[in-house]
């Protein structure tokens, strides 16, 4: 595989709680000369990103990094993001629901997100290292059934990030 086509689907991204205007245009720059997929940035940057740079395909990320936020707000998230100018959302699913089991409550709230993104991208971050395998298995089968459009294994700062038993599960 060519270097561009992995760059064709990598979401370049700038998550720190302490990124700047700088660092946000830096990653907005480098995306543009090396032709990724995505630049995912903070929703208070979604805006800013959009105006400076409106051919640039913008994510950000929704109930990050830690996902306990109501459904409510998710919606809300993703929809401000997505009048900002957002063309995915990436969205962090409710842990406490699924070490709950309570997964009619997980499905309905990925599903409320994909309502909200309409025909943008929703890709739901189940963040692997807090679960067990059947909890693992058990968000990706909800991801597939409320019509997310990809599964995520980790938002990089949990206890640990991708690995690929996650990604095989």
């Amino acid at each position: 595989m060519e270097k561009q086509e992995i760059y064709s689907h990598v979401d370049h991204n700038q998550l720190k709680a302490v990124s700047t205007w700088q660092d946000i245009r830096k990653l907005c720059e480098e995306a543009l000369a090396h032709h990724t997929a995505s630049v995912c940035i903070p929703p208070s940057y979604v805006a800013r990103a959009h105006e400076h740079f409106p051919a640039l395909n913008i994510c950000t990320v929704i109930g990050f990094p830690l996902g306990y936020n109501t459904t409510a707000v998710k919606v809300f998230e993703a929809e401000q993001a997505i009048a900002e100018g957002a063309g995915e959302v990436d969205m962090v699913v409710n842990l406490g629901d699924v070490k709950n089991g309570d997964y009619d409550k997980v499905l309905a709230e990925i599903a409320a997100l994909r309502r909200a993104a309409g025909d943008k991208v929703l890709k739901v971050i189940v963040e692997t290292c807090y679960l067990t395998d059947r909890e693992i298995v058990a968000a990706s089968l909800l991801c597939q059934q409320a019509g997310a459009d990809y599964v995520k294994t980790s938002t990089g700062f949990g206890t640990d990030g991708a690995r690929e038993r996650d990604v095989r599960l």
